[in-house]
């Protein structure tokens, strides 16, 4: 990694590199047609594990607003989709402090888990954009994408292990991580990666709400 080189800022080259892969993202994301991180109010209100808790939060501000769900949802839709490309570094973040908590032995200076960090979430977007393309190709044949559940399912597992396979392997690389120890962290912070992705959706509703 870049901060083993004795570079004076070693995050500057994956960082460009993690702007460049969240461009090609949201480039996919609007090609496609698809909402991964910039999910839709009513999705918010209907389809996700937290709605019961959107729920009344939407509606205290549309009683504030004096809106309706209706005139409100295109609007809220519009800024999540803003705010899911500029706050995406909010990811990061999370993911490099919870880094030294796990690897606390290893001895990486802070800057080294920052770093690994920004990898690890540029690798994550060109793998939302391979799974996108995925996507595209059976929305064009015919298939309802990302709106079928069960394909919706499958294509998450199939990240998600794709994700894990990395992280055994990114452990080993750059913490050192042998045997048992390795799978296990590979699969701890597999599942960190899936709570964060879900906590930025979630904070994208809480953001959106009461700025939009």
């Amino acid at each position: 990694m870049a901060y083993l080189n004795g570079q004076r800022k070693p995050y500057t080259l994956p960082l460009q590199l993690f702007l460049v892969a969240n461009v090609l993202f949201f480039a996919m994301q609007s090609l496609v047609g698809a909402k991964v991180f910039s999910t839709p109010l009513e999705m918010h209100l209907n389809n996700q594990f937290w709605s019961s808790v959107a729920q009344p939060l939407v509606a205290q501000r549309l009683e504030k607003s004096h809106s309706t769900v209706e005139q409100y949802s295109p609007v809220f839709d519009r800024a999540v989709e803003l705010n899911a490309k500029s706050l995406i570094i909010l990811m990061v973040l999370p993911f490099g402090v919870f880094l030294p908590l796990v690897f606390y032995r290893r001895g990486v200076p802070f800057v080294g888990h920052i770093v690994f960090s920004l990898h690890f979430y540029t690798f994550l977007l060109l793998l939302f954009c391979v799974t996108l393309t995925v996507v595209g190709a059976n929305i064009l044949t015919g298939g309802g994408g990302l709106h079928s559940e069960s394909f919706d399912h499958v294509l998450s597992a199939v990240e998600v292990t794709v994700a894990g396979v990395y992280l055994f392997f990114a452990a080993g690389e750059v913490y050192k991580e042998r045997g048992a120890s390795q799978v296990f962290k590979a699969l701890l912070l597999v599942s960190v990666t899936v709570g964060i992705v879900l906590g930025y959706r979630f904070a994208l509703l809480l953001i959106t709400l009461y700025t939009a």
